[in-house]
């Protein structure tokens, strides 16, 4: 084999590789997002007409400021002082928004704060 045919074989090897990761990269972030929140509907108040299973906030972290899913790729961070997400990909801390009303009403995670010892100022209170 000469130096060429090795080089241009190690270029494709390697360019393999580098697409796999990419593709398993993606699909576990989609996997994250679509285990985020698994209900679906009720996106008018009073919010009552959904399907699904609310977030089990049992099995969250809790951290120093509130609580985080640990997804494959994705992280997602809730404050649990002031109600904002924030996604965690790789390290890097992404603030992204406020609860929606929606989320406060289905997933109640002001009372879930509550009780991992937080004091939430947002969700009404």
């Amino acid at each position: 084999m000469t130096a060429s045919r090795f080089w241009r074989a190690t270029q494709a090897l390697f360019a393999l590789i580098g697409f796999i990761t990419v593709v398993m990269l993606l699909i576990g972030f989609m996997l994250d997002v679509r285990a985020i929140d698994s209900t679906r509907g009720g996106h008018e108040p009073p919010y009552t007409d959904y399907s699904g299973e609310p977030i089990r906030w049992e099995s969250l972290d809790t951290t120093a400021n509130g609580m985080v899913y640990r997804g494959r790729v994705l992280d997602v961070l809730i404050d649990c002082h002031n109600g904002m997400m924030h996604f965690d990909i790789f390290g890097l801390e992404v603030p992204w928004r406020a609860l929606s009303e929606r989320a406060l009403i289905v997933h109640k995670p002001a009372e879930a704060c509550r009780e991992r010892g937080f004091e939430p100022r947002f969700g009404g209170v």
